[in-house]
């Protein structure tokens, strides 16, 4: 009956000290360490419940036993819990390339002129047509005089088919 006091105080101890230097360091524990000392712990209570002949031995296999146990349950979790952060951050980056691809759609959508209808082609022609203000400064006047805009924007096969604006050739 004394053995089991004192395997018992000892196991005690031992947890109370692991914890008490968990806390020290203010380091959340991995699974895997959080497994091998419940394991230990749970193993070395039954080894000596279980061994009535020599209780010592008894704790020893069986903490042994159980931490082995605790470290497979809580690398398996580790395994777990990475996979589901992998997957969250897959998803997180394919929504947000969804998004971009929308919004590149949709710039790419008011970019293109509307079909071409008697009703849509006042529309077309001043979304295409370069703005004057009166209000704009001379500098802004020179530069959207110099530079036309190019209405075969995308098309290779016409003159300056990747650029925005047509240039003078003068």
């Amino acid at each position: 009956m004394k053995t089991i006091r004192n395997l018992f105080i000892l196991t005690l101890a031992l947890v109370l000290t692991v914890d008490v230097s968990s806390f020290a360091q203010r380091r959340k524990w991995s699974p895997q360490a959080r497994g091998t000392v419940i394991g230990a712990a749970a193993g070395g209570a039954a080894g000596a419940i279980i061994n009535k002949r020599n209780r010592v031995v008894g704790g020893v296999i069986g903490g042994v036993v159980g931490g082995a146990a605790g470290y497979a349950i809580g690398k398996h979790q580790d395994n777990k819990n990475k996979a589901r952060a992998r997957a969250a951050a897959e998803r997180a980056a394919a929504e947000r390339a969804a998004t971009e691809r929308a919004a590149l759609a949709k710039a790419e959508a008011a970019k293109k002129p509307l079909p071409a209808t008697p009703a849509n082609a006042a529309v077309n022609a001043a979304a295409q047509a370069p703005v004057y203000s009166a209000v704009a400064s001379p500098a802004a006047y020179v530069n959207t005089a110099v530079y036309l805009p190019n209405n075969t924007v995308g098309d290779q096969s016409a003159p300056y088919g990747s650029s925005e604006y047509r240039r003078k050739s003068w």
